[in-house]
């Protein structure tokens, strides 16, 4: 099992260095059994190649949006 955090998030909705895909293409392409993504999607959706990921996701039933009101911290 393969954890990657893509969390980018930022007012301006900019992916820095997620821009290279090379990055994504190891995470994809590494991962074995499963592979979980962790991001904010509204900012790596302004991306093609993160929002194609994004609705792939989804259309497979694997997509789990978070509420960060549910999130408790202390």
């Amino acid at each position: 099992m393969i954890v990657v955090s893509l969390v980018r998030s930022n007012p301006e909705q900019e992916i820095g260095f997620l821009r290279d895909l090379r990055r994504l293409n190891v995470v994809i392409t590494r991962a074995k059994r499963k592979l979980i993504l962790i991001g904010d999607s509204e900012t790596l959706r302004t991306d093609k190649a993160y929002r194609n990921l994004i609705n792939y996701v989804q259309s497979q039933g694997h997509y789990l949006k978070m509420n960060p009101e549910t999130i408790k911290t202390k």
